[in-house]
């Protein structure tokens, strides 16, 4: 265990009522021990970026938590919740039932192999960085500075804000 760190997840579905899927994937991270859900930005809609041109839109949201576990711990976390809401490994930006990933765990930089935090596009991903706003405007960015510059730049015209 390590001390106590603010980590944002975000969290995309695009198969079985995404909305539905993104809002038990929410609760679900409150059940994560060591884990607090801070706060949840509202939900996004996208066009799937990359993989089969025939995909589904995605919903997209980000979540504000504070966690004792370490950012590998985290990340099993995540992983073992997707498992349990039926996520099956597919092609690279295929549909998925729902995707979690730690998009910053503090001011950590973590270039592993097979981990990597910030994402290495992170920076560039409307359907990220305005949820990511939305709860964290004044949020600086390991590597890229302030979040406010990121979104400025952004071309957000494909997300839109999910009514419900």
């Amino acid at each position: 265990m390590t001390k106590d760190v603010l980590a944002y997840i975000g969290l995309g579905s695009n198969l079985n009522d995404p909305v539905i899927q993104v809002t038990r994937a929410l609760e679900a991270l409150g059940t994560i021990e060591g884990t607090s859900i801070l706060e949840a930005s509202q939900f996004y809609t996208s066009p799937a970026m990359g993989g089969p041109v025939d995909q589904a839109d995605y919903v997209n949201a980000v979540a504000a938590l504070r966690t004792v576990l370490s950012p590998r711990n985290l990340l099993q976390q995540l992983q073992l919740l997707e498992l349990s809401q039926g996520r099956k490994r597919g092609p690279r930006w295929g549909s998925r039932i729902i995707d979690l990933d730690i998009l910053l765990y503090g001011d950590r930089i973590i270039d592993e192999k097979d981990f990597r935090v910030p994402h290495i596009s992170l920076h560039q991903r409307a359907f990220v960085l305005i949820p990511l706003f939305e709860i964290a405007p004044d949020l600086i960015m390991p590597n890229h500075g302030k979040l406010s510059h990121l979104v400025d730049a952004l071309d957000s015209d494909e997300l839109e804000l999910v009514r419900n």
